[in-house]
């Protein structure tokens, strides 16, 4: 499976989970939301139902006061109640339609309350009309009592209690399904959010990991192959990485085959410049041996003017025996030698011993001991001690080899008091086969300073001249700190 399909599956997954949860949390907000408009309708009618109690209580004091006192301005109340007692009713009627027990129960007092309205209404125009003391008004008051105004209102208050009782009964149930939906609304909020984190998390975690693990392998193959080993990346999983485990191997394969050629051809180099080099001695040293024989057989015959012409040849041969010899050094410095420890201090010291004459004074300081390949060091070192000695025609000459250490390199200076070199040759002189001596003079072979250039270069570090004509030479090189073993 490719890896986009594996996001894009990821994703849908979370996706998924986010729909669900959102239409989860919407039916659950219905279901709030109508239990939140019950209950808010419920106030109204417990509300108005209070309203209505208080009219209808209110009528039948204002009737009582009236009859008592015949004063007509407390009828006020009563004559309000007519007027809002038929709205209050309207207005629960509205409230409840979707109950089947309210409405009955509801219709039952606007009975009993239309029943006493018919027996007050003829009360006040009788008492209005005839006064208390006639005997018409006496006789419908007495038909008010026998009829039953009391148990009127007594069963208006009755139904008025039931009618509360099953609207605080169903306000109640309506409470509680409003507590478990916003429990639920919780309760579903918290899981899918939790596992959408949990899915997301995990595919996050799977395809990081799987990308992350291949390409550690393809760093892997990387990181070997520059060290010359040529592995292989195994790669089963047929996607987008797939494709670059592929050019990698391939690469691995062609470096492998170009290096093993190339080595091949170092080889065969190796063994025709050893060839020719012992095949160009042979005849060298003849033509030396030659001159040699001649030099001492018809050194009296030879005219000046011959000897010098002999000299000159023998200076030749010499030169060339030295430049051939110079080639083998230089072609030696790309062999790899053991890695181990080394005391410079010791080091140069015995170089020291083995070429620096008596007049020159050699001062070292700060030398560490380093991890590196021995031959190289030396080789670097001899070199540039053997240029500052060469280059002195001071009557005492004096050579520095110092080293300052850094972080993940070491410093090293040789400085002497010779002649010096100018600025326009800094480059130059790093050459092969160039020199700043006549090249008849002994040992003038422009290789020396080269292969310091190619050993340093090698070991990916630097090397400069500070130098003026007359002022002496410092030759600063950077070598590579090496803190383990290879």
């Amino acid at each position: 499976m490719r890896l986009s399909t594996k996001i894009l599956l990821g994703f849908l997954v979370v996706l998924v989970l986010s729909i669900i949860d959102t239409a989860s949390n919407y039916m659950l907000s219905l279901k709030v939301e109508h239990n939140i408009e019950f209950l808010n309708r419920s106030r109204e009618v417990i509300r108005n139902s209070d309203d209505l109690n208080r009219s209808l209580v209110g009528m039948e004091s204002s009737l009582r006061g009236y009859l008592l006192t015949e004063d007509s301005s407390l009828l006020e109340e009563y004559n309000t109640g007519l007027r809002t007692v038929p709205y209050l009713i309207y207005q629960i009627r509205q409230l409840i339609s979707q109950n089947a027990l309210q409405p009955r129960i509801l219709d039952s007092i606007e009975r009993l309350h239309a029943r006493w309205v018919n027996y007050a209404d003829g009360l006040i125009e009788s008492r209005h009309k005839y006064g208390a003391a006639d005997e018409r008004y006496l006789s419908l008051f007495e038909q008010m009592k026998k009829e039953g105004d009391k148990e009127l209102s007594e069963q208006i208050a009755e139904k008025f209690a039931e009618f509360d009782k099953i609207e605080y009964e169903v306000r109640n149930l309506h409470s509680k399904n409003l507590q478990l939906s916003i429990r639920g609304t919780h309760i579903f909020s918290l899981t899918f959010f939790v596992l959408t984190i949990i899915v997301g998390i995990a595919t996050t975690y799977y395809i990081v990991s799987l990308i992350s693990r291949r390409i550690k392998q393809m760093v892997r193959l990387a990181d070997s192959v520059s060290k010359g080993d040529f592995i292989r990346v195994e790669d089963d999983q047929k996607d987008e990485l797939t494709d670059l485990s592929k050019s990698l191997n391939l690469m691995s394969e062609n470096l492998h085959k170009s290096i093993t050629v190339l080595e091949n051809r170092n080889a065969e180099l190796d063994k025709f410049a050893y060839v020719v080099s012992h095949d160009l001695k042979a005849p060298i040293r003849g033509i030396y041996n030659v001159i040699q024989w001649i030099e001492e057989d018809l050194n009296n015959e030879m005219s000046p003017e011959m000897k010098k012409y002999m000299s000159i040849i023998s200076g030749r041969t010499k030169r060339i025996e030295s430049l051939i010899n110079g080639l083998l050094d230089y072609a030696r410095v790309r062999k790899k030698t053991a890695v181990e420890s080394i005391d410079l201090d010791k080091v140069i010291k015995e170089i020291v011993e083995d070429m620096v004459p008596r007049n020159f004074i050699v001062e070292r300081f700060d030398l560490p001991v380093i991890l590196g390949e021995r031959l190289k060091i030396e080789q670097v070192f001899t070199n540039l001690i053997s240029n500052s000695i060469k280059y002195n025609s001071q009557i005492e000459g004096r050579i520095v080899v110092s080293c300052k250490t850094f972080n993940d390199h070491y410093q090293f200076s040789v400085k002497d008091n010779g002649i010096g070199i100018d600025p326009e040759f800094h480059r130059k002189i790093f050459e092969i086969f160039q020199t700043l001596r006549e090249k008849g003079e002994k040992e003038s072979t422009g290789i020396g300073l080269a292969i310091v250039k190619k050993i340093i270069d090698e070991q990916n570090g630097e090397i400069w001249v500070n130098s003026e004509l007359g002022s002496g030479t410092e030759f600063v090189f950077t070598w590579p700190r090496i803190t383990n073993m290879l």
